[in-house]
């Protein structure tokens, strides 16, 4: 939901009446012109809005409480959404105008609606026009303070301090929070220490406790052919994701990631614009080509000012010397049945504690599942006859030994067709690996929550953790033809 324009008017009998402060939001704008096409109605300037405004509410002229466009029978009156009839070429309807009024003043805004101008949709299902409804009615109890008619000082004040609040409350159009009921001047937003200026970038403030979440993942994709001919290829990919809930416009933070004495330098390091400043030695290492013992290993240091949303900080690759997960896979086939034979082996340098562990098995290009008579060594063995497929259910540990096997056969005797794969087609197959181990990386990368160090008014909590994570890992039938990459998986 985003507003086009927004109106703050001030209105007592006798006085004069004004436009005291509008906001509009380009951007906004812009979509609404693509939206509407040649129904567009462009907002006109701010002295039309108010009179078609005032017009609208029976404020204009006392002296003539009816008129036929407002107050017909015909016309159905959608209040608080009113509809303003704009004048001129390229006049038109604007819709859903959203007011609310409260003493002396009247509070306005214009609110994108993405559903088709004719027929016109209920307002219950719009979704613009509660949010809209709640962003006017937090700036009302804002300007209005705790009583119901606010002192001309304390409006004033309030007023100037609108761009400051919509800036953090509805940035670039779209509301995202509502200033405190009653606030005052002082404590309605956050004070900028020093001279500091709040860049453009950065839409508010972080008001509350202070905390430092660090979350390293690293994935791994692998291909593995138990062919000779064949090299089998795999490749890890880590990124880490910051969420810093810290106070200040422009608060120092540093993560620094280390490595284990005999890691693989971390390579093709991409950072995070926010990233203040970085060790040109960080960068020089990259995958393609061959790696230098001498290379930059650590520790890597990234001083930033983080913006408030979470993103991702840095994301590198990492070489390590074996897949996490070595295994086999071999299918014969005999009249209408597969003859299946699984071998899977745990590195003993990955930690034998998964979240999850599970091994497919899809069939393709043939006739549903018939008998299924498959024995696995370990874990349990789920079957979707529906869609062709065999989940090996692996559990949360391999046993002491670190293998397990699957070996059986399966018949295709159904009387509908299964799925379809252009590739996997004869004895092309392949077992697909899901798994994720936590609290560990294949590169020994970490993050010590001891080494963040975060420049602020106020402590916070410093929170960091890691994950392995599979991503793309097929072990390939090796009796049947496959596809080979010639050089290094690309990411």
């Amino acid at each position: 939901m985003s507003v086009r324009a927004l109106w703050i008017i001030s209105y007592e009998r006798g006085e004069s009446v004004a436009v005291r402060f509008s906001r509009r939001y380009p951007t906004v704008e812009k979509r609404a012109k693509c939206m509407a096409g040649s129904l567009y109605v462009s907002v006109p300037e701010d002295g039309t809005v108010l009179q078609l405004l005032l017009t609208e509410l029976g404020l204009s002229d006392p002296d003539k409480p009816y008129m036929a466009l407002r107050d017909d029978c015909l016309h159905q009156q959608r209040s608080p959404a009113l509809e303003l009839h704009v004048e001129g070429p390229s006049g038109g309807v604007l819709w859903p105008v959203l007011v609310i009024s409260q003493g002396p003043l009247i509070l306005a805004c214009l609110a994108l609606v993405d559903a088709p101008a004719d027929p016109r949709p209920p307002l219950a299902s719009l979704f613009s026009v509660s949010q809209g409804l709640t962003l006017l009615a937090g700036l009302q109890a804002f300007l209005c303070g705790s009583g119901s008619k606010p002192d001309r000082e304390g409006l004033t004040s309030r007023l100037a301090m609108m761009p400051s609040i919509l800036l953090q409350v509805c940035p670039l159009g779209t509301p995202q929070d509502i200033p405190q009921p009653g606030a005052s001047s002082a404590s309605a937003l956050p004070t900028p220490a020093g001279t500091q200026k709040q860049p453009a970038w950065k839409t508010g403030l972080h008001r509350g406790r202070a905390v430092v979440n660090v979350a390293l993942t690293e994935m791994v994709r692998s291909m593995q052919y138990g062919n000779r001919n064949r090299q089998d290829l795999w490749d890890v990919y880590g990124t880490v994701t910051c969420k810093c809930e810290v106070e200040g416009v422009l608060p120092n933070v540093t993560v620094t990631l280390t490595l284990p004495p005999n890691g693989s330098p971390l390579m093709d390091v991409l950072v995070h614009p926010c990233v203040s400043s970085l060790d040109a030695s960080i960068l020089t290492a990259i995958s393609v080509e061959d790696c230098d013992s001498s290379a930059f290993s650590g520790p890597y240091k990234f001083p930033f000012s983080p913006p408030l949303e979470p993103f991702r900080l840095c994301s590198y690759t990492s070489q390590v010397p074996v897949p996490p997960i070595l295994g086999t896979y071999q299918l014969k086939e005999d009249d209408n049945q597969l003859r299946m034979t699984v071998s899977l082996k745990l590195h003993e340098s990955v930690r034998n504690s998964f979240e999850y562990c599970e091994a497919h098995l899809p069939f393709f290009n043939r006739d549903q599942m018939g008998s299924v008579d498959v024995k696995v060594s370990s874990g349990q063995l789920e079957v979707s006859k529906e869609k062709n497929l065999l989940v090996w259910v692996l559990g949360q540990k391999f046993p002491k030994s670190l293998e397990v096997s699957l070996e059986g056969s399966v018949s295709f005797s159904g009387q509908l067709p299964g799925p379809t794969d252009p590739l996997c087609t004869d004895l092309t197959a392949y077992i697909k690996l899901y798994f994720r181990v936590p609290d560990l990386t294949l590169s020994g990368c970490c993050v010590d929550q001891h080494s963040v160090q975060v420049y602020s008014s106020a402590k916070p909590r410093i929170v960091t953790s890691r994950e392995l994570l599979s991503s793309e890992y097929y072990i390939w039938n090796s009796t049947g033809t496959a596809p080979v990459s010639s050089g290094h998986m690309m990411l």
